[in-house]
């Protein structure tokens, strides 16, 4: 049996239904509980239950964060982060609002969860925290648009496997310009 506890919000799964449902009873007993049956929906992540296996996606977070940074009229873009990048270079203006910067860097790492592809491009967003120019805002505003663009994606945990995990890297040897070393 697998329980996960966050706070006061508890999932609870096994391959055994009767075995959940004495111990959700159990727990009943002691605590008085509401269950709301088959997750649906936990910390910002949507979950879709089917005959491949348990879909995970954060399409109503990303939603959100896109509606936030007004860009739900923006033209969607191929990749989140532009190929070949001066980020490290950027010598614009400071963003004004460095905690609008943060939050924004924040709430994007949280949705690599269910997207990895947008790790890299968080990657090197998040290295301008500390002060951040309108370029780097600018770059993160790029990242939003990808997001808008691609809102049903996530991951899918098959059924039928052994929940292998196949990781593919696109090695970036070198490709920090003020180090030379790989990020």
């Amino acid at each position: 049996m697998g329980l996960l506890v966050y706070v006061d919000d508890i999932i609870l799964a096994d391959n055994d239904p009767s075995t959940c449902q004495s111990f959700k009873e159990y727990l009943n007993q002691c605590f008085r509980i509401k269950d709301l049956g088959q997750l649906k929906y936990f910390l910002g992540i949507e979950t879709a239950h089917g005959p491949k296996g348990l879909f995970l996606c954060q399409r109503k977070y990303a939603l959100e964060i896109v509606e936030e940074c007004g860009l739900l009229g923006g033209k969607p873009v191929a990749s989140p982060i532009e190929e070949n990048h001066k980020l490290a270079h950027a010598s614009g203006d400071f963003f004004n609002d460095p905690t609008q910067y943060r939050r924004l860097i924040g709430r994007l790492i949280y949705l690599t969860v269910t997207q990895p592809e947008l790790s890299y491009a968080v990657h090197v967003l998040s290295q301008f925290m500390q002060t951040p120019r309108i370029d780097h805002f600018q770059a993160a505003r790029r990242v939003l648009r990808y997001i808008k663009g691609s809102l049903g994606f996530g991951i899918l945990l098959r059924a039928d496997s052994n929940l292998n995990v196949y990781a593919y890297c696109d090695s970036d040897w070198g490709a920090c310009l003020l180090t030379h070393r790989s990020l």
